[in-house]
């Protein structure tokens, strides 16, 4: 079989945008474009205000700070990547769940990531240091994507066929490693890689909170119901044998 007629290749030829994601692109294309003009120009009003600064968040309540980081980037190998990965795992998304959903969802693990980056800020340091860039909302997506394709055949690094379950594992690892090292090597020096560790646990719990919670509760649930029985049984052992007892005293 030629290798351009394999259906994993046909995820990587462009065809037509779903709605959400083809905005999605167009905005954050723009808006970082217009930022590194700006920014050329000396007149960094966007790093300023819209890029997530954990303490203007927590102190002066700039909580829309927690979507405009999202929007921003640091270069054009960031903003190209981040779109890259958007187009290749958010189309399917998109097209299976419908465009209210999954922008819904996009927003959530976003916001959710720059919460995890503040957490990160006051525990380890460096909430003066500000975080931009959509990776958070995209590994959100990335994680979905696993979870309702897990069969689905990938290019990993565009060469290798892998199942996304498995490529998701792997990209997991790598952003816990990243992650950790981060913290330990420094006050700050991981805080923004704090957001792609709070993207993939977003997006995870989103999909999967309901059936964990289940998966946990049900134990608890089955335990304390067996107690309860167990409590129910030698308390009504221990009246049988007293009706017995008594029954015995008029008995000659």
């Amino acid at each position: 079989m030629p290798f351009s007629s394999r259906s994993y290749v046909n995820r990587y030829v462009p065809n037509r945008f779903p709605i959400g994601l083809k905005w999605l692109l167009i905005a954050n294309i723009a808006i970082s474009v217009l930022d590194f003009i700006l920014r050329a120009s000396n007149i960094d009003v966007f790093l300023r205000n819209f890029a997530l600064v954990p303490a203007q968040v927590v102190q002066t309540f700039a909580i829309w700070q927690l979507v405009t980081y999202m929007f921003l980037h640091a270069g054009i190998g960031h903003v190209l990547w981040n779109m890259l990965a958007l187009w290749l795992f958010g189309r399917e998304l998109e097209r299976t769940w419908g465009t209210a959903r999954f922008l819904r969802f996009y927003f959530a693990c976003g916001i959710l990531a720059g919460l995890t980056v503040i957490a990160a800020a006051y525990i380890f340091g460096g909430i003066d240091i500000p975080t931009v860039g959509s990776s958070g909302a995209i590994y959100g997506v990335l994680v979905a994507y696993a979870l309702v394709f897990p069969e689905q055949t990938i290019l990993f690094g565009f060469l290798i066929p892998m199942k996304s379950k498995y490529f998701v594992m792997i990209i997991g690892g790598i952003v816990f490693l990243q992650s950790y090292m981060g913290m330990v090597g420094g006050r700050g020096a991981g805080v923004a890689v704090m957001a792609h560790l709070g993207g993939l646990v977003a997006g995870y719990l989103i999909l999967r909170g309901r059936r964990l919670h289940l998966q946990v509760q049900q134990p608890i649930i089955s335990a304390y119901k067996n107690w309860k029985l167990q409590r129910a049984k030698k308390k009504f052992e221990v009246y049988l044998k007293k009706r017995d007892s008594n029954r015995d005293r008029w008995v000659h």
